[in-house]
């Protein structure tokens, strides 16, 4: 069952505790401890600074192209809440989160759908790939649980175009992050992508957020190599194709873009780093790549309309 989230029942509980307050006799003073302790246990948690400064080399090195901190403040990520992060990994983002939101918060991994692990092709969801995919909603949770242990934090599981009902209206925000070419690549009439996006809609709370971190191509990129399946997509149409879902754009910021990422229609986003999938694997091309970092991204916050 997925649990229901704390951070409006706290903000209550500190809001009753202080009316409360005011209007004290002398006959006894109100019940506060829970409220000082839920106080207690956000004040507590560890800053975004210091688990990052934690992780491991390898992805220290990717902070100066990912800017999680400033990432997470951006979509508005705060301890409580309740979070679904589509493809989670070992790091980006729920293993960072998991240190972050702290008591009576819940982390929800996302898997995508069946019809975009169908696209990538047999060399790639070879039947174990599949069979595993088939469980991951089950088997995902119980080892982020294991690992987490003692971080009083919940771990569920998805896999969009089958996400039960019982999760309407129970999540603050949903992640999508590197992950929007895929939905467009599988299905380039947009009707998978209509489909997930409805989906998050159901999920999230009236007013929830729905994140998008995505590569980007240049506006003038033809549609045709701009479609997903070279990774890029446009800004404008990523935009469009949500708000036609109902999401209205709040806000977009550029603390991702990478202006050395200049692709051109004959480049795909896995030539840069940290893929590096080069049909020349010589040492002048790899850093090259490197000399670019990662790619150029759009950051989107989307909200859900009431």
């Amino acid at each position: 069952m997925f649990k229901p989230l704390s951070l409006l029942s706290l903000c209550i509980a500190i809001s009753a505790c202080d009316q409360s307050a005011m209007e004290e006799t002398a006959t006894g003073a109100p019940d506060v401890q829970n409220a000082q302790e839920a106080a207690a246990q956000t004040e507590s948690a560890p800053s975004l600074d210091a688990i990052l400064a934690a992780l491991p080399e390898k992805a220290q090195a990717r902070i100066p192209y990912r800017h999680p901190k400033e990432t997470i403040e951006f979509f508005g990520i705060a301890p409580g809440m309740t979070v679904v992060d589509t493809m989670p990994g070992d790091i980006w983002y729920t293993g960072i989160m998991a240190d972050y939101l702290g008591r009576d918060s819940q982390i929800i991994g996302a898997d995508r759908p069946v019809a975009v692990w169908e696209y990538f092709g047999p060399d790639y969801s070879t039947p174990d790939v599949m069979a595993e995919r088939k469980v991951w909603p089950k088997t995902w949770p119980e080892k982020q649980a294991e690992k987490h242990a003692g971080k009083d934090i919940a771990f569920n599981a998805i896999t969009f175009g089958n996400v039960p009902q019982e999760m309407a209206g129970s999540v603050d925000v949903v992640m999508m992050i590197r992950e929007f070419h895929n939905l467009l690549g599988a299905d380039k009439t947009g009707a998978l992508a209509a489909t997930v996006l409805g989906e998050i809609d159901m999920m999230l709370k009236p007013g929830g957020v729905f994140a998008v971190v995505q590569h980007r191509a240049s506006e003038t990129a033809s549609d045709s190599w701009a479609n997903g399946e070279n990774g890029y997509l446009k800004q404008s149409n990523v935009i469009a194709l949500v708000e036609a879902a109902g999401f209205t754009l709040e806000a977009s910021s550029e603390v991702n873009a990478n202006p050395k990422d200049q692709p051109t229609e004959k480049d795909f986003v896995w030539r840069l780093p940290p893929s590096l999938d080069l049909p020349d694997g010589s040492a002048e091309l790899i850093d090259a790549m490197k000399a670019i970092g990662e790619s150029d991204r759009m950051t989107l916050k989307f909200r859900k309309n009431a």
